[in-house]
């Protein structure tokens, strides 16, 4: 057990990345800027399925966690569309979920942004367009802002909501 304890202390912690936290900070701090420039303090997202593998939503569930704690930077996910200042659209948009999005899409009080995430509602997934799919998005909503991957990593999720913010800047 000593010789473990010795071992353990010469190496150090693995598991952390320093390049990828001060990475972090900085989104952060550039996230907090923006937020409090053009949504007074406060982001309120509602994120729609509209059709997908969950991947998306995985990882957007992975920016609640401690270590991303988007809720300290502002930036809450509502579950009412009429409490929402932008939509998060995430998977293939099907027939069958169509209407559905389009009324939570009404329901968003203006001014409304829509941002896509992954490959999926842009049509750049394995998914063809067939008469189920009633995809890409943007033929549907005016797609503020797109974040790609499949899925994005939470960096990728977090990079793109700082790049949304800097397109309202312009």
């Amino acid at each position: 057990m000593f010789r473990y304890w010795q071992r353990r202390f010469k190496t150090g912690i693995l598991t952390e990345k320093p390049e990828l936290d001060a990475r972090l900070a900085e989104l952060r701090k550039r996230l907090k800027k923006g937020i409090a420039k053009h949504f007074a303090g406060s982001l309120a997202i509602r994120m729609v399925d509209s059709g997908s593998c969950n991947a998306c939503e995985a990882e957007c569930n992975a920016l609640s966690n401690p270590y991303y704690d988007l809720e300290r930077l502002g930036i809450h996910f509502v579950a009412s569309p009429r409490h929402a200042d932008v939509m998060l659209l995430s998977g293939v948009l099907t027939m069958n979920m169509l209407p559905h999005v389009l009324d939570a899409w009404e329901q968003i009080p203006e001014p409304k942004w829509c941002i896509t995430l992954g490959d999926c509602p842009m049509l750049d997934s394995p998914i063809e367009r067939t008469f189920a799919v009633k995809g890409p998005a943007g033929e549907h909503l005016p797609v503020a802002y797109h974040i790609p991957g499949c899925p994005p990593s939470p960096e990728a999720i977090l990079e793109g909501m700082v790049g949304f913010l800097e397109t309202m800047e312009n």
